[in-house]
């Protein structure tokens, strides 16, 4: 995770976004139909060829791994530019690529990895993602997924359903999306309903093994963005404490503050182990995968939750105005937080 290659292709990533996704960008993505900017997305795709990282060469995609492309999220975690990277470049790209289905992903995959096409995979139901919200019977799909990420703007939706994973193009007859108000501005969610419409069925796998890999999938990729998203958190923390004065001296030489930033600081690089462990087992289908990705799960959402947490308290008044970005970190910590659900059992519980 931290070799030459993989520090100079951050680098990259971070100059295009600091170049084209800053705060103004960003806030005016995010008030657009689409919610991001599209101009944006076609840059990553055409110049870093985000979407084709974990696409194998023979599907037109550069057939690198969960690595890079989990890299790039949590880069985009940093600025919080809500491109469609974990919905359809990495979930859905790796839910074609688990159905095994050879047609359907010599159809869909070069598409998505030159950024042409948006896959949204339809999941979770009104409750969440223990129970998907569509049912299949012969090959028909009735039900309404929630939360679908990318779900309003996305050409092909892959569901989820008890019986397995099926295929539908989103402009078929029968299928209502609509957008859902959330809390986090900066990242749209979408309910999707589908009555009686055919769908084409996705490989012949075990649906609950499927599932389970979708799942670990989603949850090391929410942990890369929230590692990402911490650590731009601390790092305006400290460049704000250097700067503010009161009583004649920068409130970052405190020390009381300097122990706050500390504290924040590791538990940002826990944190950051933590997620690292968990892509690094996904990406190579570890027997440990399933025990890393739910330690980063639970870790790394208390780590952002805290440190945003501190990051408001240390900005003092400014942090909850609309035009301090503190605010729409602290909204998508707690977004992030739930999406794709949450861990049930306790950590001492065997995996």
């Amino acid at each position: 995770m931290t070799s030459a290659e993989h520090l100079e292709f951050v680098s990259s990533v971070r100059a295009l976004l600091a170049k084209h996704a800053g705060r103004d960008a960003v806030r005016a993505g995010m008030e657009t139909e689409l919610g991001y900017d599209e101009a944006l997305w076609r840059l990553l795709c055409e110049q870093i060829g985000v979407a084709a990282l974990a696409i194998p060469e023979e599907y037109g995609g550069f057939g690198a791994s969960l690595v890079e492309s989990l890299l790039v999220v949590s880069e985009l975690g940093r600025t919080l530019a809500a491109v469609p990277m974990i919905g359809s470049a990495v979930l859905g790209a790796q839910a074609v690529l688990l159905s095994g289905d050879v047609d359907a992903c010599n159809r869909l995959l070069p598409e998505v990895a030159e950024g042409a096409r948006t896959i949204a995979v339809c999941w979770a139901g009104e409750r969440g993602w223990d129970e998907p919200g569509v049912l299949a019977d012969n090959g028909m799909l009735t039900g309404t997924a929630s939360y679908v990420l990318d779900g309003t703007h996305a050409d092909t939706f892959i569901v989820v359903t008890p019986a397995g994973l099926f295929e539908v193009e989103a402009a078929t007859e029968g299928i209502t999306r609509r957008a859902l108000p959330t809390m986090d501005p900066t990242r749209k969610l979408a309910e999707v309903t589908f009555t009686a419409v055919p769908a084409r069925g996705l490989g012949a796998g075990d649906p609950a093994a499927v599932t389970a890999r979708l799942r670990e999938i989603a949850w090391s990729a929410v942990a890369a963005e929230q590692v990402g998203a911490a650590e731009q958190c601390l790092d305006m923390t400290v460049e704000y404490t250097k700067s503010r004065v009161q009583f004649g001296r920068a409130i970052g030489s405190f020390q009381a503050l300097k122990h706050r930033m500390a504290d924040m600081y590791v538990l940002l690089e826990s944190a950051k182990s933590a997620s690292y462990a968990a892509t690094a087992a996904v990406a190579a289908d570890s027997p440990s995968a399933a025990e890393d990705v739910w330690a980063a799960r639970v870790h790394c959402s208390e780590a952002l939750s805290t440190i945003v947490a501190e990051t408001v308290q240390l900005h003092g008044g400014i942090a909850i105005t609309w035009e301090h970005d503190a605010h729409l970190f602290f909204k998508r910590a707690h977004g992030d937080a739930q999406l794709f659900g949450t861990p049930h059992r306790p950590l001492s519980q065997p995996v």
